[in-house]
């Protein structure tokens, strides 16, 4: 038996608010690396924080050579209901038609995007790691075997394309990784990584992480548009859409704490944003019953350390810290992940280990991320 399986994936969120939001003539590459194999592809698009309608003219799928270079020979039109290109209005999403295509477990492919007129390049993601690049290149270049390099850019911007499914087989499946910035940087990369070093490997981990989002607030000013949707605003159909998925691992909540520091500061950011122990507990159970509504093992990840963090302040510990024990003693979930414990100093609780710390004492380092997929793939085996 065969199902679909998502293999590659990330959130939509809301681009920077910037005078050159539109874009035209101009291709989108996305290399991907396929966990697993499969026989036909289909893709999924999103515009759903879009505010006007976006076409896409000519997309493509094609074994990947390397990250700008594809392999022309099977290079693959995909088709939206029979057609070359498609339309997808605002606050919309779409799935491609089902494209034969033939993938190697572990196998590079690319999928470009060409966009011809005015296009408002708004629903978006901004994700970094070893496994996520991207290229932009001015002219339709989505049957170009090697993408010209006097009119390309590396881009960490993921635009409209948020996830890609494999027809597989039955026993494979997918994790899904939700949360904030510390999500959507190098953590599941690695982890997909540590899968995939497995040879009879069954498992693609699939991205849902936007940098700034909150579990329970989101800005309604363009200064902070792009710190995204709230959690109800983003969790149910972030989850629903990712095919063959069975556990999902929510790590998320840290931006409650650390954004509020009252309007005599900031204007956007007033201290009744901050919540109590009890909203941030309710705002994860909200997450816990959807994920149990599509039948998904359920892993909460422990908040990180903050110390010296521009906005630290003990209350603020003290919040995360009541938060990170609630996680611990949680009866109503499959399990934990102890991410804070695994990261913080042995001499200083509050603070990262020598090593871990980024240098802005909130996201981990390139080594600690490390770490976090150690931690990660020891309860999804």
């Amino acid at each position: 038996m065969s199902k679909w399986v998502t293999v590659w994936g990330n959130a939509t969120s809301v681009a920077d608010h910037r005078p050159e939001t539109y874009s035209r003539n101009l291709t989108l590459r996305y290399p991907i690396k396929c966990a697993l194999g499969g026989n036909a592809v289909r893709l999924h698009f999103s515009n759903f924080c879009g505010t006007e309608p976006v076409t896409f003219n000519r997309v493509t799928v094609a074994p990947a050579l390397s990250d700008r270079e594809i392999n022309l020979k099977d290079a693959t039109l995909v088709t939206f209901g029979g057609s070359e290109s498609v339309t997808v209005g605002a606050g919309e999403e779409i799935f491609s038609d089902e494209i034969p295509f033939r993938v190697k477990p572990r196998g590079n492919i690319s999928v470009s995007i060409y966009l011809k007129d005015f296009t408002l390049m708004r629903s978006a993601v901004v994700i970094t790691g070893p496994l996520s690049k991207g290229f932009y290149s001015v002219g339709d270049c989505t049957l170009a075997g090697v993408l010209p390099i006097e009119r390309t850019r590396t881009t960490n911007v993921f635009y409209f394309l948020t996830g890609v499914d494999l027809f597989t087989d039955d026993d494979c499946r997918s994790v899904i990784c939700y949360g904030d910035s510390i999500t959507s940087q190098s953590w599941p990369d690695y982890l997909a990584l540590k899968c995939m070093d497995d040879p009879y490997n069954r498992t693609a981990v699939i991205r849902r992480a936007a940098s700034g989002t909150r579990v329970l607030r989101e800005y309604t000013c363009i200064t902070y548009e792009s710190y995204g949707l709230s959690g109800k605003h983003r969790f149910n159909r972030e989850i629903s859409t990712v095919s063959g998925a069975d556990t999902v691992i929510i790590q998320h909540g840290i931006n409650d704490i650390i954004h509020p520091v009252g309007t005599d500061v900031n204007p956007f950011r007033p201290m009744s944003d901050l919540p109590s122990l009890v909203e941030l507990e309710e705002g994860i159970n909200y997450y816990v019953n959807i994920a149990r509504g599509y039948n998904l093992r359920v892993l909460l990840g422990t908040l990180l350390p903050i110390y010296g963090w521009r906005t630290y302040a003990p209350f603020r510990e003290e919040l995360k810290s009541s938060f990170n024990d609630w996680i611990r003693s949680n009866t109503d979930i499959d399990d934990y992940i102890d991410f804070d414990r695994a990261l913080r100093s042995e001499c200083n609780a509050y603070a990262f280990r020598q090593g871990y710390d980024s240098g802005d004492h909130l996201h981990p380092s390139e080594e600690a991320y490390r770490a976090m997929a150690e931690e990660a793939f020891a309860k999804i085996k």
